[in-house]
């Protein structure tokens, strides 16, 4: 790979793909050129990236020729049908959705944890959810020292992960809750503002869980089938 290397951002106009580009800027993160891709609506609209003005595309079957790093955080459908397609075109991919996250194939790397696994990958890299991360990166050193047999774990999330539509949502429900008027939410199932409820995923009838506090407690767990997590005796 190039020493300024062509990056891609499917997912480009979300709340992450802002975070990639900030994040990039942050470290110094040397870029030979950006290619911006999201949805039809968004493609002709332009972005700012270290003073050019780079045009938006639509996310396409051609949207990663000569592209060498592909940054994916557009939803899982998006990235189980591009990623391949990123892949066979050349590039690395590193997947924010779950898409891969199970995959044993697929690295699932945190890198204050694992981040010798990402030599293994065969194209994609995925990464954990956001709660798992934050919540395993400080656990990790505890558990090399002491082993950890049973975790609970509560997580109270902003409007913020559900993407920048539920962030705008959040700021028009908080401005109707103020002014006294009824929202109607398009984006979660309730409105946001000055309130609390369930993640917005499926509940398990059968555990009760969520599919948020799936997806956390099976995340350790696969890290831990794929590093070399101690072994010590309790």
């Amino acid at each position: 790979m190039q020493n300024e290397p062509v990056v891609a951002i499917a997912g480009v106009t979300g709340a992450v793909g802002g975070e990639f580009i900030a994040t990039m800027n942050k470290r110094a993160f040397r870029v030979g050129k950006l290619k911006a891709l999201a949805s039809a609506r968004s493609a002709g609209r332009t972005i700012d990236f270290r003073g050019e003005r780079i045009v938006i595309e639509e996310l396409g079957g051609n949207s990663f020729d000569g592209v060498d790093i592909a940054l994916f955080s557009a939803g899982g459908a998006i990235a189980r049908k591009f990623a391949p397609i990123a892949v066979n075109a050349g590039a690395v991919v590193v997947d924010n959705s779950s898409a891969f996250r199970m995959d044993p194939n697929v690295p699932l790397v945190i890198p204050e944890i694992n981040a010798n696994r990402i030599v293994e990958h065969n194209g994609i890299i995925a990464n954990p959810n956001c709660s798992a991360i934050t919540a395993l990166v400080p656990l990790w050193p505890i558990h090399r020292t002491n082993r950890i047999k049973r975790v609970i774990l509560s997580t109270y999330q902003a409007a913020s992960g559900a993407g920048a539509a539920a962030m705008s949502e959040l700021v028009d429900s908080t401005r109707a809750s103020l002014q006294g008027q009824i929202y109607q939410p398009k984006v979660l199932p309730y409105p946001c503002a000055f309130n609390v409820f369930n993640h917005d995923s499926p509940v398990d009838p059968e555990t009760g869980y969520n599919g948020e506090e799936t997806k956390v407690s099976a995340t350790p767990r696969a890290i831990r089938s794929r590093c070399s997590w101690p072994r010590t005796s309790p």
